[in-house]
């Protein structure tokens, strides 16, 4: 057999080993169940699923144990929806004996724990960082206004600001923690979306990448943040279909290309200056 046909023999046999697979993760007893979240390699799957008594649970699958129910906080019901990269960490809301939602992040070591609020009653955490180290969602604070919140175990609960609204929730997390995703309300009430550093605070989106709203368009709220941090995807308003769309948007793109410019004027410029002198 010649080196060409072997090799076609040997991509065929990889298209025959590569085939998709549909796996139903059942429920916890009940009639019901949703996925919210999976680990970087599929081998572990959070949500949410009813038990026997009709409860909704926090989940935790893997193909060798099943569907784990990982408890509450001393209430009724849990939903978990994020998963750390490697599977370890869940984090969610479940009812407190009080019956008021809390924020949790579980481990199999340390089971669920309780990460609070910001001086309200409930809370809830929606995004997870790589390692699990860093937790982000809402939270009430004292007045009874929903905050975003960065949670560590260093320094617990850190409420992460406003756009000058009251009501602010954040949906996802980079990979190392360091950049924090979801929407807040502006002084006038309308919902941004924002992003948030420890260098820059609270930005709305709308205002930093003006340039490419351009006729009409406008941001919402943002819903997830890629790994590195680079790509924020959520919901606003096309104005080009007058119509509510999902969005993906590139952060880096305009800074690139901002660069590249100025590189390529600096060139024209030296030439300029060399021909002149020529």
């Amino acid at each position: 057999m010649g080196k060409g046909a072997a090799r076609w023999w040997h991509a065929l046999w990889l298209a025959w080993m590569v085939v998709a697979r549909l796996t139903w993760l059942g429920t916890l007893g009940g009639s019901w169940s949703v996925a919210w979240g999976v680990s970087a390699d599929g081998s572990v799957v959070v949500g949410v699923a009813y038990n026997a008594a009709g409860q909704r649970r926090a989940f935790r699958w893997t193909a060798a144990g099943g569907m784990e129910d990982l408890g509450t906080l001393g209430g009724s019901g849990s939903a978990a929806f994020g998963v750390s990269a490697d599977g370890s960490v869940v984090v969610g809301s479940a009812r407190n004996a009080a019956g008021q939602a809390h924020a949790f992040r579980w481990t199999a070591s340390g089971g669920m724990q309780d990460l609070g609020t910001l001086g309200g009653d409930e809370s809830g955490a929606f995004g997870v960082s790589a390692d699990g180290s860093v937790v982000v969602g809402v939270a009430e604070n004292a007045e009874g206004q929903t905050r975003a919140f960065r949670w560590t175990a260093a320094d617990g609960m850190q409420d992460l600001g406003t756009l000058g609204g009251s009501e602010i929730e954040a949906w996802g997390v980079s990979a190392d923690g360091s950049v924090v995703v979801g929407w807040a309300e502006n002084a006038a009430g309308i919902p941004r979306p924002f992003r948030w550093t420890a260098a820059g605070g609270m930005e709305d989106l709308n205002i930093t990448f003006v340039n490419l709203l351009t006729d009409g368009p406008v941001l919402f709220e943002a819903r997830a943040i890629s790994p590195d941090g680079r790509y924020i995807v959520g919901r606003g308003y096309n104005a080009a279909t007058e119509r509510l769309e999902a969005f993906l948007l590139d952060t880096q793109r305009t800074r690139h290309a901002g660069r590249r410019l100025e590189r390529g004027l600096w060139r024209f410029f030296r030439w300029l200056r060399g021909g002149r002198r020529g």
